[in-house]
């Protein structure tokens, strides 16, 4: 069987580079409220309040660069690919540090900060700058319907179909950094599980679904991911 290895992150590989995680004590969502800046009635209430919001984070993630862990994971798809197996890395961040880092077989699953979208057309464009009310789609030229290219709370996930395809055949399973809290990327593993797959946690602490995988490796990510990724490595393509 052709090794395949499905690796998801969540926020906790981020934050060693600055970026705040969600769900945490001390997280992005019990210092504002996501039910008016990160929900479709939230911009459609007060859209310039949700802007500000977003145009804040994507400043900060510019000044942001990838960490050991994000590197060590694209390090990881290119000597896995190159050996043979099957690759592929979903994530429930909206940054772009993996791509930095230089990972190519990307799935972002709750969209990307550096994109807006038309709520008009559907058009997405590079943004890397701030978005406004008052701004214009490029595609067909309407006012104010610009938005962040993220999924928000009651909308559906990216690229969920394609994840539950995998799914079925791959081999190993991960899940860094992330709380197991958020559905439905929190049943992956038990999905990967299912289908015959080992499957490890690694993360500051247990997370929510922290019972259903069969390792589990707790510390930081820049100190736990590159030690694993080598030796994922060495034990499946010995």
């Amino acid at each position: 069987m052709t090794p395949s290895l499905l690796i998801l992150t969540g926020s906790g590989i981020s934050a060693e580079s600055g970026l705040g995680t969600f769900r945490d004590t001390d997280g992005i969502w019990a210092k504002f409220d996501w039910q008016r800046l990160a929900t479709p009635d939230g911009f459609r209430e007060d859209p310039a309040e949700v802007h500000a919001f977003y145009n804040a984070r994507r400043r900060g993630l510019m000044e942001a660069e990838p960490n050991p862990a994000h590197k060590a994971l694209a390090t990881l798809e290119a000597a896995w690919v190159r050996s043979g197996g099957n690759f592929t890395l979903v994530t429930q961040n909206i940054d772009d540090l993996h791509e930095r880092a230089g990972s190519e077989r990307l799935i972002h699953m709750h969209g990307e900060l550096l994109q807006s979208r038309c709520g008009a057309c559907s058009d997405l464009q590079a943004c890397r700058d701030d978005l406004s009310i008052t701004m214009s789609c490029r595609a067909c030229g309407r006012e104010g319907q610009l938005r962040p290219n993220v999924v928000w709370f009651g909308e559906m996930p990216i690229g969920v179909d394609e994840i539950f395809s995998i799914l079925p055949s791959v081999t190993h399973f991960a899940a860094v950094g992330t709380s197991g809290a958020v559905w439905p990327a929190a049943g992956f593993a038990e999905e990967a599980g299912r289908a015959g797959a080992t499957t490890w946690e690694l993360s500051l602490e247990a997370g929510e679904s922290g019972h259903v995988f069969t390792h589990a490796v707790y510390g930081k990510a820049t100190e736990t991911v590159p030690a694993w990724c080598d030796r994922i490595l060495s034990e499946t393509f010995a």
